[in-house]
């Protein structure tokens, strides 16, 4: 891929847009040349917008110090003139994600959208890049039913998801009856840092709204099959889950237990995550890990202060495989859940589209 493609940031200023925004500092095939949030902070250099709510660890990239903010609704069809594709990651009403998100896909501007709006509209795809790229299919149904040639939107799944259905899918074959999974989650995935959510120091919170559903539910469309022009969710596994904010600041981790038609041996299951590949690592896309699943034999790892950031976030970690008495195994998962989870997983989901002519 030689093409390089102009790119617009929709949500810029917030936590997940920011990332974004660090991302495409310098990246190979995406150069960003709008910048987009709410009528607040429009018309001010990105710097000014931003204030004191940078959360990212690195300054803000020199590119975008004084890129003037654009207003995401008002000057949709200005960015729609200047961009090849969006990435969307408002803070918005979900009906009102909605609508904005087909705006701009109906003026023929792709969306990648790390929202969770479409996540369950048939013919948007939610994508894993290295687990159902053959997804994008659904997206030629999708433009006749849009009206458009270009425009389309495709979605990256719930992030807290990463850290345990690419640990899962690799051993669909062994025939997965179920899967109980607690997931530790990490206060960026609420766009907070422990500045700006004291309440959470010392602390967890048992609850965190629509987190449950969406970690039983989302995966069975990510299983699923493009059936005349939508996707049809897979009929299982059953996932039962339970989702804990706690005093992290990066990094979601799983407690995962799951059941076998066909039990395989410790050996299989580690055999199955090392061989383990998808079309990011086939064709080499440049935020992809060069091992997708990195298991670590260290009784007290994955740790997400240690390893998040393993292949630059990217990577999905496991850990502490081992028979259960009431399942058959049980481990631990670990992702990045503002990289791999977030702004990461979009920027690969992009590279994926691009690589396949959804851009051109």
């Amino acid at each position: 891929m030689n093409k390089t493609y102009k790119v617009g940031v929709i949500g810029a200023t917030g936590m997940v847009g920011q990332r974004f925004v660090t991302l495409l500092d310098g990246h190979p095939l995406f150069t960003p040349v709008a910048l987009a949030a709410s009528a607040r902070s429009a018309g001010k250099t990105y710097a000014e917008a931003i204030g004191n709510k940078w959360a990212m660890s690195t300054p803000i990239p020199a590119y975008a110090q004084n890129m003037t903010v654009l207003d995401a609704e008002a000057d949709a069809e200005k960015i729609a003139s200047m961009v090849d594709f969006v990435f969307c990651a408002v803070n918005m009403k979900k009906e009102d994600i909605k609508a904005l998100e087909e705006r701009y896909a109906k003026l023929d501007v792709p969306v990648v959208s790390n929202n969770s709006a479409h996540r369950a509209t048939p013919d948007v795809p939610m994508i894993i890049p290295e687990i159902n790229a053959d997804h994008l299919a659904v997206i030629a149904a999708q433009r006749r039913r849009l009206g458009t040639k270009r425009g389309f939107i495709a979605v990256k799944s719930n992030c807290s998801l990463q850290s345990y259905v690419p640990l899962l899918h690799p051993l669909k074959k062994f025939g997965i009856k179920c899967a109980a999974v607690t997931t530790y989650q990490a206060i960026s995935g609420a766009g907070k840092t422990f500045e700006t959510m004291p309440e959470i120091v010392d602390n967890i919170i048992p609850y965190i709204g629509g987190e449950e559903q969406k970690s039983e539910e989302e995966p069975l469309k990510i299983w699923g099959s493009v059936e005349s022009g939508r996707i049809v969710n897979a009929d299982g596994p059953v996932i039962t889950s339970q989702c804990l904010r706690v005093p992290v600041s990066d990094g979601h981790t799983a407690a995962v237990f799951v059941s076998f038609e066909h039990t395989p041996e410790r050996e299989e299951i580690l055999a199955a995550w090392a061989a383990y590949a998808g079309e990011p690592q086939a064709l080499s896309l440049p935020s992809a890990p060069k091992q997708f699943i990195h298991y670590f034999e260290e009784d007290d790892r994955p740790q997400a202060k240690l390893d998040r950031m393993t292949e630059n976030g990217m990577a999905i970690c496991a850990g502490r495989l081992r028979k259960d008495s009431l399942f058959d195994y049980k481990f631990i998962g670990l992702s990045h859940n503002t990289l791999r989870g977030a702004a990461g997983g979009a920027v690969l989901l992009a590279e994926l589209l691009a690589a396949k002519g959804y851009f051109d």
